[in-house]
């Protein structure tokens, strides 16, 4: 992607976050058929391998584990707080006026090699790992075991597992850090101001 120096986030701890806190991604593979997009939740295993490791599912009547070429790499994006900015919001319209619409966004996107997994162990870890992971804010957490094994064991043949040895992970942080303190600090407010719960969420972002 495109990434000006003053955008770039190569933190590997901030990306691993920003992926752990947004994990729906967008699986990119190149196949029989060309490029397919598949978007699923993963989670990222910041301790395997050198960038990390992602892992997931697909139900095993998606061709995705079987036509993704296994020499190239799959492309993972993960989408973060995104805005449209007004020109209206700078301190500086009034002074020059020379400003002009843009959106500010936070992106990861992470390579690597897919990796199939069929075995019911690791399906069996993969589904209880994403499901503690998202099930934790629950006042009564759902857990695996809550299901009778029988109808768990019918599911986990319905699904292959995905892994994702990272080799890349490239972080875009466009947060209007091109332009003046001063526009910086009005955009802020302005967005604050607006009462959408996506907005202010950008204003933290722009002022962090």
């Amino acid at each position: 992607m495109y990434l000006p120096r003053h955008f770039e986030e190569n933190r590997i701890e901030v990306l691993h976050e920003l992926m752990r806190t947004h994990p729906f991604g967008l699986l990119i593979t190149l196949g029989e058929a060309g490029i397919e997009a598949n978007a699923l939740p993963f989670l990222v295993d910041p301790a395997r391998g050198s960038q990390g490791t992602l892992l997931g599912h697909v139900a095993r009547a998606n061709p995705v584990w079987q036509q993704a070429r296994d020499d190239a790499e799959v492309l993972v994006v993960f989408q973060g707080p995104q805005a449209y900015i007004s020109p209206n919001w700078y301190a500086s319209k009034a002074e020059t006026g020379k400003v002009v619409p843009t959106w500010n966004y936070v992106m990861v996107q992470a390579r690597g090699r897919l990796r199939v997994l069929e075995d019911r162990e690791s399906l069996r870890s993969i589904v209880t790992r994403l499901t503690e992971r998202h099930e934790a804010a629950q006042p009564a957490p759902w857990g695996v075991g809550d299901a009778p094994p029988e109808f768990i064991d019918t599911l986990l043949g319905a699904i292959v597992g995905l892994e994702i040895a990272l080799t890349s992970v490239v972080g875009k942080w466009k947060l209007s850090q091109n332009r003046p303190a001063a526009d910086r600090d009005s955009l802020a407010s302005a967005l604050q101001r607006s009462g959408d719960p996506a907005q202010a969420e950008m204003a933290q972002w722009v002022r962090a």
